[in-house]
């Protein structure tokens, strides 16, 4: 029996979308006017190949919608009008013109598809007017319907993309701000360490001198007060970030040396978690340490409440210079809520903030052999306190 994720149907995106949907207008239409070709002849086979080459012209322009839509209305309906009134065989070309006007108000550009619009209309109804029997006051009414549709359907999913951007957007500012202020945390808890240390290195030099301790005294007394300035102004800066009434953690900066906790936690919600590590996974520097137990910590928590799953595995790959955080589960998704309306949770959004704010990256989707992989790189950043001092 097919996975769930292999049997997800994944449509094209991109330029490959634009393909698929210039062709398979191209073949509705063409099969709609295949009688062209087949039967008894109405007009030269000059003038129908003539006509095809409108066809393919009208349908091929959507092939640019995405990148300039109304370029391509434009061309679409300048190829439908002159199809409908040099063809003598009436086909479905009209197609090609009432997709552009859906892709042209889903663009943003409502004006230009109502103005795209009322050219059509007023061309047909002139040629209604004309004496054409093809079109009359009733398909007119009904064309000028399907108009006013695409073009309100279009500008509803201008709106709706526009709303998930805002969103998206929203939350990845969010989040920002909350790792500004775990770093503001963690860098200002090492320079606490460093007045403090370097004040005591003072006192000892003070109150012991040597060979070279007047030197010594002066570097040391340049870094307190450097270390000094530096945790005043950090604070400074970034203290303004943090929200109103919220007070500043004392307890350490979460890190991989925590991850028992997560996986006890996710034990006693039900769920069988399995840590896996292969090769240099630390010590590891404090940002690095902290946003991989964040995105350990956020995919263990989409894993129990999302993704309907009984077991989770989580595998730390590290190389030295870069850490690779991988959680998989075997869920089978989350389960149908029709009255769930609201925008998408921010939680991949997230994750993928925190290992971009590190130069690093973060993919999540359906896992090749079922349910779903959270997958994060992380730049190592060593400091020098591992390495040999220099001589």
């Amino acid at each position: 029996m097919p996975s769930p994720a292999r049997s997800r149907l994944r449509l094209p995106r991109g330029r490959a979308a634009d393909a698929a949907l210039a062709s398979g207008l191209f073949l509705v239409v063409g099969l709609g006017t295949l009688r062209s070709l087949i039967g008894a002849r109405e007009e030269p086979w000059a003038v129908t190949a003539a006509n095809w080459v409108l066809i393919a012209v009208a349908c091929g322009a959507l092939y640019s919608s995405s990148r300039r839509p109304v370029a391509a209305a434009s061309v679409a309906a300048l190829a439908t009008a002159v199809y409908y009134v040099t063809s003598a065989y009436d086909g479905p070309l009209l197609l090609a013109v009432v997709v552009a006007l859906f892709l042209v108000a889903a663009a943003g550009r409502l004006h230009a598809a109502v103005v795209i619009a009322a050219l059509c209309l007023i061309g047909t109804a002139l040629g209604t007017i004309r004496g054409n029997g093809d079109v009359n006051q009733v398909a007119l009414f009904m064309l000028t319907g399907w108009f006013v549709a695409m073009i309100t359907l279009g500008g509803l999913r201008h709106s709706h993309l526009a709303r998930a951007r805002e969103t998206e957007e929203r939350a990845a500012t969010q989040e920002r701000l909350r790792i500004a202020r775990e770093l503001h945390d963690v860098v200002g808890h090492h320079l606490s360490l460093i007045n403090v240390q370097s004040t005591a290195a003072l006192r000892r030099l003070t109150k012991d001198p040597a060979a070279g301790a007047d030197q010594a005294t002066e570097a040391l007394g340049a870094v307190k007060d450097a270390s000094r300035e530096a945790l005043r102004e950090l604070r400074a800066t970034l203290g303004v970030l943090r929200e109103a009434g919220e007070a500043a953690p004392t307890a350490p900066a979460p890190g991989l040396g925590r991850l028992g906790e997560l996986t006890d936690a996710a034990g006693a919600a039900g769920l069988a978690v399995t840590v896996h590590r292969t090769g240099d996974t630390g010590p590891l520097p404090v940002e690095a340490d902290l946003a991989a137990y964040r995105i350990v910590q956020e995919s263990l928590t989409n894993v129990a409440r999302h993704a309907r799953a009984t077991r989770a595995d989580i595998h730390l790959d590290g190389d030295g210079g870069r850490l690779t955080v991988t959680v998989t589960d075997d869920g089978r998704g989350p389960a149908p809520d029709p009255a769930r309306t609201g925008p998408p949770g921010s939680g991949i959004t997230g994750m993928r903030e925190r290992a971009r704010a590190l130069g690093g990256d973060l993919t999540a989707g359906p896992a090749p052999g079922g349910g779903f992989s959270v997958r994060a790189t992380l730049p190592l950043a060593r400091t020098t306190a591992t390495e040999e001092p220099r001589r």
